[in-house]
């Protein structure tokens, strides 16, 4: 159990000594204080976790209490202590800041259970403050995080930024592979000329070849005027190839010529062109067992693979989950004007409990979600996606099936297990759509439907 430190308000001796005595015992620390005339000088000097407080007391009451704690320090939760006849009151003091009211008589449990909820949310605001202070600190370029897993990715990406060197970026999809390149770019004497992201499994072979290389007036049917390519576009900057395992073997080799002799040809042109381009790559496939299986050229992959940096999958950096969480609330919450500024203790026990088969992007895209539904100053459990929550808890499946009819739950169970089957099909066929198609024994257009059913993106179909 997390300690604490507990200031309890009474002005009956008896009751603060029975106090006291419960929540030592539940292994918290415990003040007590008597007079509540001077119980705020004893906040702003003992900086307690919770106040715990009758309502009714000579002097000042408990919320007067309540009043002024939060006027000196607004993080400290307040549990007014109050006979049946007070409820009403204690009622409107939760609406103007109270974290609960708790009436007598009440067993110890009843106590101990208030208590590890008002401290559980202590430290989860003072969590969400460290974080948004730290991701200040931090740009656009930085990776968020500090498992020893991202640690160790930005170790490398120090190191090797300052290089010209060729980097191949790998990992499953959704893992920040882009968000790698930017920090070498951003760090690199390159970093005053362009980053040029291509994502190449999205271009078919002859359109791929002429935004890369550029094509001159009457090259092809419909070039009424000459275009600059990528490759010159990037000039002095960075190029980075999303996706390379997708370019097609023929087009391989035109890139190969590239990389080697840092001159290019536009389409319809005899003349080279000198480039001065930093080349990185990213792929969620393995480049090496497809130069061995001959579907990627060997000599492209050794060219690439300089320098080799693999991103962790999100379920091997929990440690990060609440950061990234918390950095995505702000980011959001300022896009789209949304007084948003936390996380409840339970939504975030559910995101840091799921699996994340979509990794990083997923979790940016259910945090913009729940920020756009959230009603209060925080995301609560109830904006997070069902299946999200049914997933990661056996009790909260449980509990969700209670409002549910038997149909109802199947069909919910039945899409979360669609769409987790799914991104780990096309995460181990390195996003070949046919290929996956192929492991799970059925049709392409099958995979297709399922995609724009859960709304994940086809990368591939080769």
């Amino acid at each position: 159990m997390t300690n604490g430190l507990i200031l309890v308000v009474d002005d009956e001796e008896e009751m603060v000594q029975n106090y006291s005595r419960i929540i030592r015992k539940l292994g918290y620390e415990c003040i007590a204080e008597q007079d509540s005339n001077i119980v705020c000088e004893r906040i702003r000097k003992t900086r307690p976790d919770l106040v715990l407080t009758d309502l009714r007391m000579p002097g000042k009451s408990g919320f007067d209490i309540l009043t002024e704690s939060r006027e000196t320090d607004a993080a400290v939760p307040v549990v007014l202590i109050t006979g049946f006849a007070d409820i009403p009151t204690a009622v409107e003091a939760v609406k103007k800041g109270a974290f609960d009211f708790i009436s007598k008589p009440f067993s110890s449990d009843q106590l101990a259970m208030v208590i590890e909820r008002a401290l559980r949310q202590k430290g989860l605001a003072d969590e969400n403050r460290r974080l948004r202070e730290q991701l200040k600190t931090m740009n656009s370029q930085e990776l968020v995080g500090k498992s020893p897993a991202i640690l160790e990715v930005a170790e490398v990406i120090s190191r090797v930024a300052e290089t010209d060197a060729n980097v191949l970026i790998t990992g499953e999809s959704g893992t920040g592979k882009e968000l790698v390149a930017k920090a070498i770019h951003a760090r690199s004497a390159r970093r005053s000329g362009p980053f040029i992201p291509v994502d190449c499994a999205a271009l078919p072979e002859n359109l791929l070849e002429s935004e890369l290389f550029g094509y001159e007036k009457g090259a092809f049917t419909g070039a009424t005027t000459g275009r600059q390519g990528l490759f010159e576009t990037a000039n002095r900057g960075t190029l980075f190839l999303d996706e390379i395992g997708e370019v097609p073997i023929s087009m391989q080799v035109k890139l190969l010529r590239a990389l080697q002799e840092r001159q290019i040809r536009r389409l319809g042109s005899n003349t080279l062109c000198k480039i001065d381009v930093r080349v990185l790559s990213a792929t969620n496939r393995d480049l090496q067992k497809s130069a061995a299986a001959k579907t990627f050229r060997e000599d492209l992959y050794y060219r690439l693979n300089v320098i080799h940096i693999q991103v962790p999958p999100l379920r091997d950096r929990r440690g990060d989950i609440s950061l990234l969480a918390s950095h995505f609330l702000n980011l959001f919450a300022a896009s789209h004007r949304k007084e948003t500024h936390g996380i409840s203790p339970d939504a975030m026990e559910a995101l840091e409990r799921y699996s994340w088969p979509g990794n990083v992007r997923e979790l940016q895209n259910i945090v913009e979600r729940a920020v756009v539904l959230a009603q209060g100053s925080r995301i609560e459990t109830a904006d997070l996606p069902r299946e999200l929550c049914t997933v990661c808890s056996p009790d909260t499946l449980s509990v969700a099936a209670e409002n549910l009819s038997f149909k109802q739950a199947k069909d919910q169970f039945i899409a979360s297990f669609e769409k987790r089957y799914l991104i780990d099909l096309l995460n181990n066929a390195m996003g070949n759509i046919s290929r996956a198609a192929k492991q799970a024994g059925i049709d392409r257009k099958t995979i297709h439907r399922l995609l724009k059913r859960h709304n994940l993106p086809a990368k591939g179909d080769h």
